[in-house]
């Protein structure tokens, strides 16, 4: 292979979306030289997917907040559907391998500078606007949710709260964390010296030794840096980017069979308890496997093109949208479900219909009125080339 043909550059729509190529070709001839492929569209469906398992989740797999705004725990809102709502936390999961397998294409043929461009600008303007919105509406008189001090919403907008230990005004953003610390780490040790699958690989068997061993290790800083509950994800995901290159790509399907079991387990570990009557959720060590393999597979079965007939162009927007919708459904769902349901007397099942609608209609004002005019001009701004 030539290096002309290893750092051939592959497109990644700005909406998560990701450009396809016929699967089973060479690896320099998979990713399209000196053209640009259809986009990979069932890649958008699968993240408003996971992103609606996470709200079904957060209005009835779980206790906290939500209780109140029900009035109730939801095991007694759903009776029989909460202990399948306990599941929805997988589409975490599913995202970090979907970010794994667009950022490791966003990086191909990119500077360290135009990656980062790239990465801010998508991240930002919806993440500003959410903080600012959700503080907003929990500053008003009768919301009677958790609020953030003037301090601690400022720090806040540095998407930095986290290691800090600050409260977060968005509970989702522990996962925005993670994908930060996966990108410095992604540019740091391939994209500065330039992407190829070579570099991809070791870069793929070496965090996983170093997460692994991170793990056993029990050291608050590398946990921080190497996050070993979450690498196998993003790394499974940089190993079906490989695959969708070169489906023959021993090496590749080693780093993915090698990510999902070691994801299963942490994810086991992470989220399986005994039985109590302390807790709420009722998710079985079965349950929690099956709920990552799907993730894993759900992802693979784009990789591979057998999804390409999902070609429907308004799954662009669903993509679009799913960021938006991801950032502010939980927080702002608590005051909707609660005006609706104690409020207004709406049925459970229809109180989550209408909230879901409700905040895809605000992650539409978001990407329309933020997104798309913030998001070039940072882009930009910050020395990245719009591709």
């Amino acid at each position: 292979m030539t290096k002309v043909d290893d750092r051939v550059e592959s497109r990644a729509g700005v909406g998560g979306g990701f450009s396809r190529s016929s699967p089973g070709t060479s690896r320099g001839a998979a990713a399209g030289v000196g053209r640009a492929a259809p986009r990979l569209y069932a890649l958008d469906g699968l993240r408003l997917i996971a992103a609606l398992a996470v709200a079904a989740y957060h209005y009835g797999g779980r206790d906290g907040e939500i209780a109140k705004a029900w009035g109730a725990s939801p095991a007694v809102q759903f009776p029989t559907a909460h202990s399948w709502l306990a599941y929805g936390w997988a589409g975490v999961q599913a995202f970090f391998v979907i970010s794994g397998f667009v950022i490791c294409a966003s990086g191909w043929g990119r500077s360290v500078q135009a990656f980062f461009a790239s990465r801010a600008s998508r991240l930002l303007p919806a993440y500003w606007a959410a903080v600012i919105l959700v503080a907003a509406v929990f500053a008003l008189p009768g919301i009677a949710f958790a609020r953030v001090s003037v301090s601690e919403f400022l720090v806040n907008l540095t998407m930095l709260q986290m290691p800090l230990g600050a409260d977060r005004v968005l509970g989702v953003c522990w996962t925005l964390w993670a994908e930060v610390r996966f990108y410095v780490l992604f540019a740091l040790c391939v994209v500065l010296p330039g992407v190829t699958r070579r570099r991809v690989i070791w870069f793929c068997g070496g965090w996983t030794l170093a997460s692994v061993l991170a793990h056993g290790a029990k050291e608050p800083l590398l946990d921080m840096v190497l996050m070993p509950e979450y690498a196998s994800l993003f790394i499974g995901g940089m190993g079906l980017y490989l695959v969708h290159r070169d489906r023959r790509d021993t090496a590749a399907w080693l780093i993915v069979v090698f990510s999902l079991l070691l994801s299963q387990y942490q994810t086991v570990e992470a989220m399986w308890h005994a039985p109590n009557a302390d807790y709420f959720s009722y998710r079985s060590q079965l349950g929690i496997i099956v709920a990552v393999t799907v993730g894993f597979v759900a992802v693979g079965a784009v990789a591979l093109g057998l999804l390409n007939r999902v070609d429907w162009p308004w799954l662009t927007t669903a993509g679009a949208l799913t960021y938006p919708f991801y950032l502010v459904h939980e927080h702002l769902g608590w005051p909707v479900v609660r005006a609706l349901h104690q409020g207004l007397g709406v049925p459970s099942a229809l109180t989550v219909t209408l909230t879901v609608a409700l905040m895809l209609a605000l992650a539409w004002l978001l990407h329309r009125w933020v997104e798309r005019p913030l998001q070039p001009l940072l882009r930009t701004s910050l020395g990245g080339r719009r591709r």
